[in-house]
């Protein structure tokens, strides 16, 4: 790998020079704008390293302009809030030019486009305001569609004001809500997220109820200071954010994991790659006009607090008492200094679930606790079954590049299997739910302890050249069933354990419909080591997150865009998510490399149609598994009614029976009858406590009771 990266910076390198050598000279003759020098060097090397090295060999041309201006349209304008159609059909003339705007450095684009955008948000602006200082009628008919995808862009200014109004309206019948709420005791949180005992009457002895024209007005001046901030913040604006959409607008095409990092960015970036966890420990993106949550770092405040999820959209922020700031329209690095702070503060996130119910999350700052993110076992048997089976979570690949004695992923999951043998387990359960992936190298090893050896996976090259990683060592540690539990939140590295063990016919696969599907490789170029001497006035540039490799199974198939298809699959509770590569515009496709020769498993065989059909019919009979299904179904119904009613009845109506569902459809009965055991003694305290949680997890999974089931029909069959 680290032969691979020395030849991507090299490249990189040479193709810098060449083109900032080039592009500096014609500056010299021609320079139309004070920042086209700069910005000429930068999309010189930007589009150097774009079309040699990134995995998909696109160029940048008239017909990936095409698709970048369409990008670069939702960057600017995601909501279609702001711009007219009159106004986006006025900068179609640059619909061809990226390719050429890169070269040249002279960005027309960015200077047409903002200044009419500049020119609707001051529209906009002053008639909000306008707006927000007279009564609001929460009464309405009509309804506000809240997908933008949905939505047209306005064809006057008058379509523009209505869009407006209904949108204030919805805002106010929301912060109204929320106040009326709070008046009532509803909503409030204790430090660990959870609902207070708040004790109604006394409160209402000790204030005042507000009438419905106070709490209107209330509602209607937290919604202008929350307007006022994000004006604030538009009207401040930079230019390094408008070369952010602009760039990007075509590393999007590339891939949705290919990134132009601007200075502000890549210095963000650097301070999470140093490990420097402290915060609540979520990795955010930007979609749109909104925040969401990418994955939880195990270990982490959020991690722990299990209650801010992947797909929450976080909508407002808020620094312990003080009043939340909205961070709607807010862009991820502004947002991520509001989230983070030191350790023992509290922040209150007001997440928006995918279902759609709205939830206030109070998280205390920590740093990372690594004990929790390491692996951990533990045995698992049913009452009144003499057999017991290893349960084995791995919440990551880990491993300390920097210190080759240091603890890592492979070595923990074998001491796991070590121990759990000595307890005497005939099966094991390997769950690889919500792993995001980390270190190949241990997705290469831990494949490794369960076959006697052979190639793992493939890994191809920008260039086209394949790589294949084998295990070596003949020795295998542990030769007894393997279930592999995964889920669509389960990626990379973690899908490469999981296809080579299903290729091997060495384990069964069971879980949702299908893995994540990440099955590229990124490298992080500091386009500041590029720069020739002659243009070190110009830094710093930022650095380019390239897609330069591809995974392959051992039998050909990519793991990237399909994942992997789970042996048995079983309900999945996050059917209504559009969660992986599949649902991602300009992922990489599925292909196949040529299979490579590989011995599968031979000691013994699952017989695998018997399988699916007994556990069929169980998860057919199982009411956690059909309570599952139903509240996929509803929050599907839900995720796809867009169109809101600007009324005040009807918002509380569905605000209570958002809030109902979710709680008669949520898991909360314990099987006793699953019996956990620790590996490890258990003395402390605090130790006692996190294992009985864990425990509790564990008895409220259907699928772990699913799968110790599939266990024992192995069993039954051999």
């Amino acid at each position: 790998m680290l032969k691979n990266l020395l030849f991507v910076f090299i490249v990189a390198s040479t193709i810098s020079q060449a083109y900032s050598f080039k592009l500096l000279k014609s500056t010299e003759k021609e320079n139309s704008s004070k920042f086209s020098t700069r910005e000429m060097i930068l999309g010189g090397i930007l589009k150097g390293a774009l079309e040699s090295m990134h995995f998909s060999k696109l160029k940048i041309d008239n017909n990936l302009s095409s698709k970048a201006f369409d990008e670069f349209i939702k960057k600017i304008d995601f909501g279609k809030q702001f711009l007219l159609k009159t106004d986006v059909n006025a900068l179609e003339a640059y619909r061809n030019k990226f390719d050429e705007e890169f070269v040249s450095g002279d960005l027309k684009l960015i200077e047409e486009a903002f200044k009419i955008l500049k020119e609707r948000q001051r529209f906009v602006e002053d008639y909000i305001m306008k707006m927000l200082k007279k009564p609001f009628d929460l009464n309405e008919s009509h309804t506000l569609e809240t997908d933008p995808e949905k939505r047209k862009f306005a064809s006057d200014f008058n379509e523009l004001k209505k869009l407006w109004g209904d949108i204030l309206t919805y805002d106010v019948l929301s912060r109204y809500v929320e106040f009326k709420d709070e008046e009532n005791g509803e909503g409030e949180k204790d430090k660990d997220g959870k609902d207070k005992k708040v004790k109604v009457k006394e409160k209402k002895e000790k204030t005042k109820k507000l009438t419905h024209a106070e709490l209107e007005k209330k509602a209607r001046e937290a919604v202008e200071k929350s307007y006022v901030r994000i004006f604030s913040r538009i009207n401040k604006e930079k230019r390094s954010e408008q070369l952010d959409k602009f760039f990007n607008a075509v590393t999007r095409v590339f891939d949705p994991h290919t990134h132009y990092l601007i200075p502000e960015d890549k210095e963000d970036f650097d301070i999470d790659m140093s490990g420097k966890l402290e915060g609540i420990g979520a990795l955010l993106r930007e979609e749109g006009s909104y925040i969401k949550v990418e994955r939880i770092i195990p270990g982490s405040a959020s991690w722990r607090g299990k209650q801010l999820e992947a797909e929450d959209v976080i909508l407002k922020v808020g620094q312990a008492d003080k009043e939340p700031v909205d961070v709607v329209d807010m862009g991820l690095r502004e947002a991520v200094k509001l989230i983070r702070g030191k350790k023992g503060t509290e922040v209150q996130l007001t997440v928006k679930k995918p279902s759609g119910l709205k939830k206030v999350i109070s998280i205390i700052r920590d740093v990372v606790q690594i004990e929790e993110s390491y692996v951990k076992a533990s045995v698992l048997q049913e009452k009144g079954d003499k057999r017991k089976y290893g349960y084995i979570n791995i919440p990551k690949f880990y491993r300390d590049f920097s210190d080759r004695f240091g603890r890592n992923c492979t070595d923990d999951t074998r001491k796991a299997i070590n121990k759990l043998k000595k307890k005497g387990v005939e099966g094991v359960i390997l769950d690889l739910r919500n792993n995001g992936g980390g270190a190949l190298k241990d997705a290469q090893y831990i494949s490794g302890l369960f076959i006697k050896e052979g190639p793992i996976v493939q890994v191809k090259e920008h260039t086209g050249a394949i790589e294949v990683l084998k295990d070596t060592d003949t020795s295998i540690e542990f030769d007894k069933p393997v279930i592999v539990l995964i889920n669509r939140f389960s990626a990379s590295a973690s899908e490469i354990v999981a296809a080579a063990l299903q290729d091997y016919k060495r384990a069964v696969v069971v879980g949702g419909e299908h893995s994540h599907g990440k099955g590229t490789v990124q490298a992080v170029l500091d386009l500041d080591a590029y720069v020739p001497a002659m243009a070190r006035a110009y830094v710093p540039f930022g650095a380019l997150k390239i897609t330069i490799q591809k995974f392959y199974r051992v039998n050909g198939g990519s793991t990237q865009y399909k994942g992997v298809t789970p042996d048995i699959i079983l309900p999945d509770p996050y059917a209504y998510m559009e969660s992986g590569e599949r649902y991602l515009e300009y992922s990489l496709p599925w292909d196949k490399v040529k299979p490579v020769k590989y011995t599968p498993w031979n000691k013994f065989s699952y017989k695998m149609d018997a399988l699916k059909k007994k556990s069929e019919k169980r998860v057919k009979d199982s009411k956690k598994f059909k309570k599952i299904e139903q509240s996929v179904a509803w929050y599907q119904s839900r995720k796809e009614d867009t169109l809101k009613k600007l009324n005040l009845k009807s918002y509380e109506e569905e605000k209570d029976d958002l809030k109902k569902k979710s709680d008669e459809l949520e898991i909360k009965e314990i099987n006793k009858d699953i019996l956990v055991e620790s590996v490890d003694k258990v003395e402390k305290k605090d130790e006692k406590e996190r294992f009985k949680e864990f425990s509790e997890s564990l008895q409220k999974d259907p699928y772990i009771e699913e799968t110790l089931h599939i266990l024992d029909d192995i069993f039954a069959s051999l």
